[in-house]
């Protein structure tokens, strides 16, 4: 063994774990406001920032030492004061932006806490079930999709489509699968008034997230929201459009839920799908978007398809598997579609 190496390692070993005690007291930034009091103001000492935002000194004091020991903040030690950069303020104190972060801070306590059942199932098989993950994970999602749905769904992603939003501004019915707290279905009802849009989804407390959302948006005469699955589904009329949005590599019976969805669809009508860019090759993911994406799988959305029965296909599921599934469920002209996106892929299938 190489001496060098080890040290090399040992020195990874350590800025991985700084990492991960970053992701925590980033996610107590975002949860207590402290990133945006900092945000576009200069430096700040600890005594001034717990006296503004009313919390306990000796907490902020702390946080404030250990957000700059991981270059989060810059620290001037003639003053003794705290500054938030610009550059990372436009992604800590960003909320309801495309480019804010705070959700991924709160996502990754919410995975971690698994760790022990998700090791187990290593030994005994199955999983987690995505409602074991509670409450936490529901806002947690909604804080990652937030932004990015409520500004670029409809303004960027669907206007690539010309054909779709011509009969969206004209009025039609549009279903969104895996809908959890329904961001989808309500950016389509506020862009395209004339059209109707439904949320399906097993969970729960997802729906009642949706349903309370939608109706302090304003939006409960044109969006509902089922608590169903596509197997049981039985709507009175067919789509024309029906979204699936990161949430196919979760389904565990994804070929007989495709052939579900495909079912619901008028002749010709069009599947809209979303899913993590990630590539069919291990080497071609060795970046931290692929580690993330690795994490997500194996303590989210791999285990609670095992958990259920199905085939774990995993967070990097691939654009090739993608396509095969929609072969198989029968669906025609099934293409990726060209749109800007570092972390999303999008596919368009005709039934």
């Amino acid at each position: 063994m190489e001496k060098q190496k080890i040290m090399d390692f040992a020195n990874r070993v350590y800025r991985d774990m700084a990492g991960a005690m970053t992701v925590g007291m980033a996610d107590v930034g975002t949860r207590t406001g402290l990133f945006r009091a900092m945000a576009g103001r200069g430096g700040v000492s600890a005594t001034d920032l717990a006296s503004e935002t009313g919390l306990q000194a000796r907490y902020v004091d702390e946080w404030l030492r250990g957000m700059t020991a991981a270059e989060y903040l810059s620290y001037d030690p003639e003053t003794e004061t705290y500054t938030l950069p610009e550059e990372h303020a436009y992604l800590l104190a960003s909320e309801g932006t495309d480019h804010f972060v705070g959700g991924l801070y709160r996502f990754a306590p919410v995975l971690l806490s698994k760790a022990g059942p998700v090791a187990e199932a290593f030994r005994t098989g199955g999983g987690v079930m995505f409602e074991e993950f509670g409450e936490d994970c529901v806002h947690a999602l909604d804080m990652i999709n937030a932004g990015t749905y409520d500004q670029r769904f409809t303004s960027y992603w669907l206007a690539t489509l010309p054909k779709i939003t011509d009969q969206l501004d004209a009025g039609t019915r549009v279903l969104d699968v895996g809908c959890g707290t329904g961001r989808v279905s309500r950016n389509i009802a506020e862009a395209f008034p004339n059209s109707h849009a439904i949320g399906l989804d097993l969970d729960a407390s997802s729906i009642q997230q949706a349903m309370k959302q939608t109706s302090e948006a304003g939006l409960s005469d044109r969006v509902d929201f089922v608590c169903e699955s596509t197997r049981t589904y039985a709507p009175d009329d067919k789509f024309d459009l029906i979204t699936a949005c990161d949430c196919i590599h979760d389904f565990s019976e994804p070929v007989e839920t495709l052939k579900e969805i495909r079912a619901l669809l008028k002749p010709g009508g069009h599947l809209f799908i979303v899913e993590p860019r990630a590539s069919d090759k291990v080497e071609e993911n060795i970046h931290p978007i692929g580690a993330m994406y690795y994490g997500f799988s194996l303590f989210h959305c791999m285990t609670q398809s095992l958990a259920c029965g199905g085939p774990g296909l995993g967070t990097c599921m691939g654009p090739t598997r993608t396509l095969e599934l929609l072969a198989e469920a029968g669906f025609s002209n099934a293409e990726p579609v060209e749109i800007k996106s570092l972390t999303n892929a999008f596919y368009l299938a005709r039934a």
